[in-house]
């Protein structure tokens, strides 16, 4: 018997990211000595008291369903913690817990989009915002913005794809694979542009609202235009402030329409998320941000150790990330050259290729929709990080 794959999942694919990742386990399973700098996640354990409230919550028996829209005490941090440390204000029933924050992204989606409908994607972009986007019946726009605009939107660009057709806008700060983060100037004048298109929704992915270099501070759309507030779905979680990838737990904070729709949809897929990453999250949110600095600190030293060596490379341009865990590069002066052993370097993806072979796994920017670019993750020991630099350097050399 043949199984017949509907055309809505015929529409997306496997995670290159994901891919990226397997190859190189794979090869380092087989004695390759490989620096795997593909994925975003932090190389730092998750905070000890936030451990303890989980085996604390087991030990209790919270281990039952829990309601769809997530647990009240959990819900009411994340009030909390927007308003103190994010200056917003969300009555409980506009915040909404979920499997991580991209089921708070699919979510939303699956609430609002009809088939046809359009979702504006500045890229370089996350692979899954595209997909979402088309499993839900959408039609992702893309955006290009280049090295010459920081892979940042312009206002000018937000205004020329704007259609009747229009449902979202996505705007991703610190960007992943970009690390662009927006100015105050730029976010006035992209909200500009939106006010005069209130159809238009805006969903606001602050995964990685911490980890800014430099010392620059938080900084949300919504501080700098609360009149669109109730247009916007601030996404969130506790993966990578806190080093919670596998714990699985996002939230997002919207109008209560939206919210409410998103509930219903997860009614029907997931159910509530996990009781036990519920209470280690509401440990997260009440247990403050002390340990931070330091892990902050150590992402600034790998981007500037990894910049540094990359700045050096002929055929390389580096865009310096000003946040996140990425360094984006795009390798255009390496196209046309040859390997060694005579192939020719065609695309982003040969690139990585020849850089896997000289012992460096990275991601083609193929992946995030602009070539020839290829990111690299700083999520990693400093030494591998400073190692990395290295080969990609000995690697890029040895190009004719």
């Amino acid at each position: 018997m043949t199984v017949r794959l509907s055309k809505r999942v015929q529409r997306v694919s496997l995670s290159a990211n994901a891919a990226a990742k397997s190859r190189a386990t794979e090869l380092r399973d087989a004695g390759r000595d490989i620096l795997d700098l593909t994925t975003g996640e932090p190389d730092f354990d998750t905070p000890e008291h936030i451990k303890q409230a989980a085996y604390a919550a087991i030990a209790a028996g919270a281990t039952k369903y829990t309601p769809t829209p997530g647990v009240k005490a959990l819900r009411v941090a994340v009030q909390r913690k927007l308003a103190e440390e994010n200056h917003l204000d969300y009555p409980l029933a506009s915040i909404v817990i979920a499997n991580g924050a991209k089921q708070i992204i699919f979510n939303a989606f699956a609430a609002t989009l009809d088939d046809g409908d359009e979702v504006l994607v500045p890229t370089p972009y996350w692979p899954s915002f595209p997909d979402s986007v088309r499993f839900n019946g959408g039609v992702p726009v893309f955006i290009e913005c280049g090295l010459e605009q920081g892979c940042k939107l312009l206002p000018a660009q937000l205004q020329q794809h704007i259609t009747e057709r229009t449902r979202w806008l996505i705007l991703n700060g610190p960007g992943n694979p970009s690390g662009a983060v927006y100015s105050e100037t730029e976010l006035h004048a992209l909200a500009a542009v939106l006010r005069r298109h209130p159809h238009v929704l805006i969903l606001l992915d602050e995964l990685y609202e911490h980890i800014r270099f430099d010392g620059r501070p938080a900084q949300s759309l919504l501080n700098l235009a609360p009149d669109l507030q109730d247009r916007c779905l601030l996404v969130g979680g506790v993966s990578k402030t806190y080093a919670m990838t596998g714990w699985r737990i996002g939230f997002g904070a919207g109008p209560t329409t939206l919210t409410d729709a998103m509930a219903v949809v997860q009614s029907q897929s997931t159910s509530g998320a996990s009781s036990v990453g519920q209470a280690a999250a509401l440990a997260a949110y009440n247990g403050g941000l002390d340990f931070l600095a330091e892990q902050v600190a150590a992402y600034q030293l790998r981007r500037d150790t990894l910049v540094a060596a990359l700045k050096t490379v002929a055929g390389l341009d580096v865009l310096e990330p000003q946040g996140g865990f990425f360094v984006f590069v795009r390798c255009a002066g390496l196209l046309g050259r040859h390997r060694p052993d005579g192939q020719r370097i065609e695309n982003d993806g040969d690139v990585v290729a020849w850089l896997l072979e000289e012992g460096v796994a990275g991601v083609a920017g193929s992946a995030y929709g602009l070539s020839p670019w290829f990111r690299l993750s700083i999520a990693t020991a400093t030494e591998h990080v400073a190692e990395a630099g290295r080969r990609i350097a000995a690697a890029c050399r040895q190009l004719r």
